[in-house]
């Protein structure tokens, strides 16, 4: 399927033939070659394949898992990967699997217009922050493609669902998949189109950081999701519909720190091999920082010199005591995740490689205490 995804895919709803189970693994390769990371999803079906029976303990803690650095696809999108070893290895042994893409390391905004003919909730909820006079007809506003329709034409701009530049997918269950990338690094959140806190419009969801879309051309039990239209990649995301999820808050908040910044985790570390050196926690905060920072920067961030010299003196430290070798790549393979999620095995290569050349050169910042 994947020359140019020129899936000529029918919209049948039937069993998945033998072709459309082996095009899986062509699927996920060409996904991988755009920069979006895969993960496998449950035969037939259109949910994350099922983690082992440790990942699926509600007490699990997954930043703490070590299935993603033994090649395992637990904990559904958050395994998703461009190593096309690993690709090989999934779809390769389980060729029934279909294809999820990982939206927010792929970059990806993708708004998902649902098809279900329902009765409309109260006209505040068709469009949340829009006012709909009284003596407006809401009745005909039955699916999102209504009301995606009606902000485009309320602000002005073409609809979405039209938009012939960009990679649309038709769902088995004839609603639409509208994939856009975002043109920077921000960070846009997942919503429902019903949710109270964060809504584009009634019926329309939005998939971004924190979720997963369905790849085109797998299929389901229900049918194959099919691309229409002339675009087989996505545009950057309109200026018009960015400030529209902006204005239905799917920003994260500005005041919500990182998770388990740098520095403390630093710190950490060398307590951990039984020292207290403030010299030795800065130098190893710092070079982490580097690593850590190229996750705001898609490309071109020196991402492979800034992990090599971080793992370069972390094998110095290590070497002289400061740190244990087993901690300090632990902590360079979690923030390498960060910033680049998908890249496991090329990153784990630098890490051991610069861990491997800083040990030959003992680093002992301002003296032992």
């Amino acid at each position: 399927m994947p020359a140019d995804l020129r899936v000529s895919i029918s919209d049948s709803t039937q069993s998945r033939s033998a072709s459309s189970v082996a095009e899986s693994l062509a699927t996920a390769r060409w996904c991988a070659t755009r920069g979006w990371p895969v993960h496998p999803l449950a035969p037939g079906r259109k949910t994350p394949a099922a983690s082992c029976t440790t990942c699926r303990d509600r007490e699990h803690d997954r930043a703490a898992c070590p299935c993603r650095a033994a090649g395992r696809w637990c904990h559904g999108f958050h395994a998703a990967t461009l190593d096309m070893s690993r690709i090989s290895s999934w779809w390769g042994s389980h060729p029934e699997m279909g294809v999820g893409v990982a939206c927010g390391p792929a970059n990806l905004v993708i708004i998902d217009v649902d098809a279900h003919t329902a009765q409309p909730p109260a006209r505040d909820k068709l469009l949340p922050g829009i006012p709909i006079a009284d003596d407006i007809d809401v009745s005909a506003m039955t699916t999102g493609f209504h009301t995606l329709s009606v902000l485009a034409a309320l602000r002005g701009q073409p609809n979405p669902a039209e938009d012939s530049t960009t990679l649309r997918v038709r769902t088995p269950s004839g609603g639409l998949h509208i994939w856009y990338r975002s043109p920077d690094a921000r960070r846009w959140q997942c919503s429902t189109g019903s949710g109270s806190r964060r809504a584009l419009a009634w019926q329309v969801d939005v998939r971004a950081d924190g979720g997963y879309i369905v790849a085109p051309g797998t299929t389901t039990t229900a049918g194959t999701y099919t691309p229409v239209g002339p675009a087989r990649t996505p545009a950057p995301l309109p200026a018009w519909l960015a400030q529209e999820l902006e204005r239905t808050h799917h920003l994260p908040a500005p005041h919500i720190p990182t998770p388990r910044s740098v520095p403390p985790r630093a710190r950490q570390a060398v307590l951990a091999a039984g020292g207290h050196n403030a010299s030795a926690t800065k130098a190893f905060a710092t070079v982490l920082a580097e690593v850590a920072a190229c996750a705001a920067t898609p490309q071109n961030a020196g991402f492979t010199e800034k992990l090599n010299r971080a793992a370069f003196t972390a094998g110095g430290l290590a070497a002289s005591g400061h740190l244990t070798d087993q901690d300090a790549e632990r902590i360079l393979i979690e923030t390498a995740n960060l910033a680049r999620p998908g890249q496991e095995r090329r990153s784990v290569q630098i890490i051991r490689s610069g861990m491997t050349a800083g040990i030959r050169r003992p680093l002992n910042p301002g003296g032992r205490p």
